[in-house]
């Protein structure tokens, strides 16, 4: 038998329900080894009914030793954690994808697999990146093919004529991450006027919320925040038709466990990067500039959530709740037209990969703004220099001439650019690594790419020379 292949996910619950895709086409791509998972004992205890088979190992076990003694043909660390990076550099391996602390080298820290070092260049850096982080777990170890042949079973219908009960749920892992209370108030009004049963949901840490949210309703909802456990918060989702909630943990869950769900994406979150990873589902992400993609907020307020009103909600709830046949309801909810918000459908691309489809009546307008074309050409361009996928190259192209008869003036500033980009590789600093960052917005997600490529590489001529042909292969796009 294959040794043993092991996943070292030390992050929190939502980051965990992520990695299930992952373990699922492990399985698949390599049936007969062992596959064995290191996580937070908080987080993997309650989940494991719903993870796919895998060993999970507790991560202070893995500290004890409990690892050391096997070798692995396969070690993926998807964790940013120093401790994670220190074990995947200290255990005996075949391969390593992800970041590793190796002591018996240098000390320095490497990241291997060239799409976790595409990851690691979107921090700060993520307004053009059109990769959710479920694809980017595996796009290292598992092929295209095995990705494009995978299929979700759709949401569960809502059973409108049983249950009429929506679960909100009020928490985020910060607090600019979610509405605040005055709005969840207003929104359980709008639903109560809808005649639904909103429900509110969260964990310990967010009962001082829910009970703001109560004190300023005069209709008082019921409020489960706190009182169950994740494996019961899976099943109460079970008897909901939809559930109303942020960027978190538990709206993944949903997900995963087939309850439908409406996102409210706010603050500093990328529904592209963290949106619900199954298709079928509906996110609610404002068309302010900065929403369209922010690793952290540095407005005076957040702005995103202005169009994110109440009663739009609560409008689109009801489509997505109702008791039409899920196409009719598609239908309905794309011909409504909501100025200053965009709403989508999670779904797959042509090449297998998370996508979000656009809704509303301004469909085809905000798909020809420099920005959506910019994130699907980046899309398409990565696609193709970093899994070989010929069929995107074009597609990259075809995006390219887009952009250039609609932004002339920015497909010029970007030729423009390109001399400079190369020469600030080979300039007297040894990689222009201090002003990669610096170079026109458009060049970002490369710039990115290129900056960890070299840092990763110590500035060696291999990746100096490897940095000069991706922008080489961006030249022979962008003629």
């Amino acid at each position: 038998m294959a040794n043993p292949i092991l996943v070292l996910q030390m992050q929190r619950m939502g980051d965990l329900v992520l990695t299930f895709p992952l373990l699922m086409w492990l399985r698949r791509q390599f049936p007969g080894p062992l596959l064995r998972v290191v996580a937070e004992e908080r987080f993997f205890t309650p989940l494991l009914p719903l993870s796919p088979p895998a060993g999970y190992i507790t991560w202070d076990e893995a500290a004890a030793g409990a690892l050391d003694s096997s070798a692995y043909s396969l070690i993926l660390n998807l964790s940013i954690r120093e401790d994670a990076a220190l074990l995947a550099g200290r255990l005996r391996a075949e391969r390593v994808v992800g970041p590793a602390r190796e002591p018996g080298r240098d000390g320095a820290l490497r990241i291997h697999g060239p799409w976790q070092l595409y990851r690691a260049g979107l921090v700060h850096n993520n307004r053009h990146n059109r990769f959710h982080w479920a694809d980017l777990n595996a796009l290292d170890v598992i092929p295209l093919s095995t990705m494009r042949q995978t299929r979700y079973d759709p949401p569960r219908p809502p059973e409108a004529a049983t249950s009429r009960a929506v679960g909100l749920f009020v928490g985020a892992s910060e607090p600019g991450k979610r509405p605040a209370p005055e709005y969840y108030a207003q929104l359980v009004a709008e639903l109560l006027a809808r005649d639904f049963r909103p429900i509110l949901l969260g964990g310990p840490d967010d009962r001082p919320v829910a009970e703001a949210v109560r004190a300023l309703c005069a209709h008082k909802p019921l409020d489960m925040t706190g009182r169950l456990s994740v494996r019961e918060l899976a099943a109460i989702g079970q008897t909901l038709c939809l559930m109303i909630t942020p960027d978190t943990g538990p709206m993944h869950l949903a997900a995963w466990t087939g309850l439908r769900t409406l996102n409210l994406s706010v603050g500093n979150v990328s529904p592209w990067e963290t949106g619900p990873y199954q298709p079928g589902h509906a996110v609610a992400r404002s068309r302010a500039s900065c929403a369209r993609g922010c690793w952290s907020c540095t407005r005076s307020r957040p702005l995103c959530r202005d169009a994110l009103t109440p009663r739009r909600v609560a409008a689109l709830a009801a489509h997505m709740a109702g008791d039409l046949p899920l196409p009719e309801q598609w239908e309905r909810l794309g011909r409504m037209d909501m100025p200053g918000l965009s709403l989508f459908r999670t779904g797959r691309g042509a090449e297998g990969l998370y996508s979000l489809e656009r809704l509303g009546p301004g469909r085809a307008e905000a798909e020809g703004q420099a920005g959506s074309l910019a994130g699907e050409f980046w899309r398409g361009y990565f696609l193709w220099r970093l899994a070989g996928g010929e069929a995107e190259k074009v597609a990259a192209r075809a995006t390219w001439l887009a952009l250039a008869d609609r932004h002339p003036a920015l497909a010029a500033r970007v030729r423009g650019a390109l001399p400079t980009l190369g020469r600030e590789l080979c300039g007297p600093s040894g990689a222009g690594v201090g002003s990669l960052a610096a170079v026109l917005p458009f060049l970002r997600p490369l710039a990115g790419y290129l900056d960890m490529l070299v840092q990763n590489g110590d500035g060696s001529d291999a990746c100096l020379r490897a940095s000069l042909e991706h922008v080489a292969a961006l030249a022979e796009l962008c003629a």
